[in-house]
């Protein structure tokens, strides 16, 4: 399904009042500052509730169940996968230059994306615990 607006970057996330109540997601905070590389968005079923939401795009992280989590965003970005993407995606970045929700290279290359790998890993460690 195809986001309102296409995110590449860094931006954040605003958990909804049903994820800061998540015991997996909670840690996260109100707002986190996180990757994004997507112009598409997960579905709903009906058990489905939405967990956090960006500017752009209303389904950041969706909770299917206990243990089924969707997440559009990409926490797992660090600088070695951003160099990657770069490198692999001039065309589709050039294409998307100037639109709202588009960093710049540098600004990509620049960022710290260790607060959000370590809240990911916080909610994997979480999720996966007995």
């Amino acid at each position: 399904m195809q986001s309102p607006e296409k995110e590449v970057g860094h931006y954040p996330i605003t958990l909804t009042t049903a994820g800061l109540q998540d015991d997996k997601l909670a840690h996260f905070g109100p707002s986190l500052v996180v990757g994004h590389w997507h112009n598409d968005m997960p579905g709903l079923t009906p058990e489905a509730e939405v967990m956090a939401s960006s500017e752009g795009c209303p389904r950041q992280i969706v909770k299917y169940s206990d243990r089924v989590y969707g997440f559009q965003c990409h926490m797992e970005f660090d600088a070695e996968v951003i160099e990657l993407l770069i490198a692999h995606s001039q065309q589709e970045l050039s294409a998307a230059r100037g639109r709202r929700f588009i960093r710049s290279e540098q600004e990509m290359r620049a960022w710290d994306y260790r607060e959000m790998n370590e809240k990911l890993w916080a909610f994997l460690d979480k999720l996966t615990a007995k």
